[in-house]
């Protein structure tokens, strides 16, 4: 009798040493960091095409991987909008050739500075002001508002987490002094 409740018991241990290291193996592994999975709805969201100044190739315009998602390149003078062009039965809204700047009914609005530049990008952002920004159409969660064509409402209807990880994203990013300029009326065009 005593023999069998050692072997009991020792087999008790075997399981649950080899249930432990099961467990360990087939456990959930942990998936992409915040910053990873940022990366990637950055990359899926189209983020870098109005955000990411282009160069232009003879297979066509390319980005720019030294200025990803820095905005508006700073100094770019504008083409002229052709009188006209916009209206109701015309043009909704036309576009630089890089796609950061765009003219429509409401002026003219530059892609923001997206990386962590202290005085030119979000680098003093809070992750609330960030999240904040995007749920309200508000710049900085606060002021001026959004301008097309960004598409702050479906984005603002993202998870807190995915808001959270493209904003871990954008902070890890080389920060680049790219001054963005203000929108411009209707009339300024």
């Amino acid at each position: 009798m005593k023999r069998v409740a050692r072997w009991w018991r020792s087999s008790g241990i075997v399981f649950f040493a080899f249930g432990v290291l099961f467990m360990g193996c087939t456990g959930k592994s942990s998936g992409p960091s915040q910053v990873e999975r940022g990366k990637y709805l950055v990359m899926a969201g189209g983020c870098n095409d109005c955000h990411s100044p282009k160069i232009f190739t003879a297979a066509g315009p390319i980005l720019d991987t030294t200025r990803l998602l820095s905005g508006h390149p700073s100094g770019t003078p504008l083409p002229a909008v052709p009188k006209n062009a916009l209206g109701p039965d015309k043009w909704g809204a036309l576009a630089t050739n890089d796609l950061t700047a765009w003219a429509g009914p409401w002026g003219v609005s530059f892609a923001y500075n997206l990386t962590p530049d202290m005085k030119t990008g979000i680098g003093g952002w809070t992750e609330e002001m960030f999240i904040k920004t995007l749920r309200t159409g508000k710049f900085m969660g606060m002021s001026r508002d959004i301008l097309p064509p960004m598409p702050w409402q479906p984005i603002g209807q993202m998870t807190d987490d995915d808001l959270k990880a493209i904003f871990a994203y954008l902070k890890s990013l080389p920060p680049i002094d790219n001054p963005i300029p203000v929108p411009l009326s209707p009339q300024a065009e």
